[in-house]
């Protein structure tokens, strides 16, 4: 009797995997269930449902850096075109008021024969009135001379403002076509993790930030046990307190792709946001932040400094002591605490080194 108990239980839990393995159906119609014997390896298990959900939101990740770093270079691009475009106003009206100097100057040769008055004083007997007359010839020719090479390197910087901003807007027009992809990979990743995860139970999402947890944990304790937090103990600098100050403040906003606060954050939007409370500037993506920033070892970490994850550079978090970060996960968690090894480690950057 319990054996038949055993067996009905089992293939109802089977029955149940395989409902929910099942993607939604566009109709109410019912799902058919799996018969039995069905093999196995055909359904997915809640772990690989979180893993398969954890890679999609890792590459929208990587996009989402994409899109930051597109949108930083397109603001960069936009603001050189403004400089631009003032320096060849600027640059049309003094062509246009040096080429007026020069028409005056030779309106005024030509009303006194073709010489300018000092060359006529010249000509004169009277010595004083020679010797006056020799230094307007020079300071005359200094002055045409002087309106003509201006006008000269003027027309040259007109050219070169000209040429630069037909680059700058190439650059511009390649920065949100970058910004547009960017943004279509990032919808399509989340759209399908999201989609993934709409399929299970509510049961079945609670055990699944469970298992998200645990992983996290399982790789924390791997991660200190092995040694590589040593006996960290260095205390933050002045400004590295500051930036920790922000970012701990932001616990429990919510995740937004993009955003940079002050409502939501996005992984590097928070840290970006953080050092320049800290008065700090640094880059906005994780990957620009991983190039750009000095580096240090692990060993030599203090609160402050940004842990920089993945082999792409794709998410970034803030050491805040005692082996945390603080970070902003993905879409659908906040602004949170987490082990610093509960992710993979690329490297630690100082922005105040």
């Amino acid at each position: 009797m319990n054996r038949r108990h055993c067996a009905a239980a089992a293939i109802s839990l089977v029955c149940a995997l395989a409902v929910l393995a099942a993607p939604v159906q566009a109709m109410a119609a019912p799902v058919p269930e799996p018969t039995p014997t069905a093999p196995a390896a055909e359904l997915k298990s809640l772990e690989e449902v979180r893993e398969e959900i954890d890679t999609l939101y890792r590459k929208a990740g990587a996009a989402t850096d994409a899109y930051n770093l597109a949108e930083e270079q397109a603001a960069e691009q936009s603001g050189e075109l403004a400089e631009l475009a003032k320096a060849i106003v600027d640059g049309r009206a003094r062509i246009a008021e040096l080429k007026n100097t020069a028409g005056a100057q030779a309106r005024e040769q030509y009303r006194n024969g073709g010489l300018p008055p000092g060359a006529q004083l010249v000509l004169s007997n009277d010595p004083r009135l020679f010797l006056d007359g020799v230094n307007q010839v020079r300071l005359s020719q200094q002055a045409s001379k002087s309106v003509l090479a201006e006008l000269t390197r003027t027309q040259e910087d007109l050219e070169t403002y000209t040429k630069d901003a037909s680059i700058n807007w190439e650059k511009l027009e390649a920065h949100r076509l970058q910004q547009a992809r960017a943004k279509k990979r990032i919808n399509t990743q989340i759209a399908a993790a999201t989609e993934l995860e709409s399929r299970l139970a509510k049961g079945e999402r609670a055990r699944l930030l469970t298992l998200e947890k645990q992983a996290q944990y399982q790789a924390q304790t791997a991660w200190l046990s092995s040694g590589a937090l040593g006996d960290i103990s260095r205390e933050a600098s002045a400004s590295g307190r500051q930036a920790v100050a922000f970012a701990t403040a932001q616990i429990g906003k919510p995740y937004v792709w993009g955003a940079e606060g002050p409502d939501t954050y996005d992984c590097s939007g928070l840290t970006s946001q953080a050092w320049a409370a800290a008065e700090r500037p640094i880059p906005r993506t994780s990957q620009e932040q991983w190039r750009l920033l000095p580096r240090v070892v692990v060993q030599d970490m203090r609160p402050g400094d940004l842990i920089i994850y993945h082999a792409d550079a794709s998410h970034v978090g803030m050491y805040v002591g005692d082996g945390l970060i603080v970070h902003a996960p993905r879409p659908g968690r906040n602004v949170t605490l987490a082990g610093a090894g509960s992710m993979a480690i690329l490297g630690v950057v100082r922005p105040d080194k």
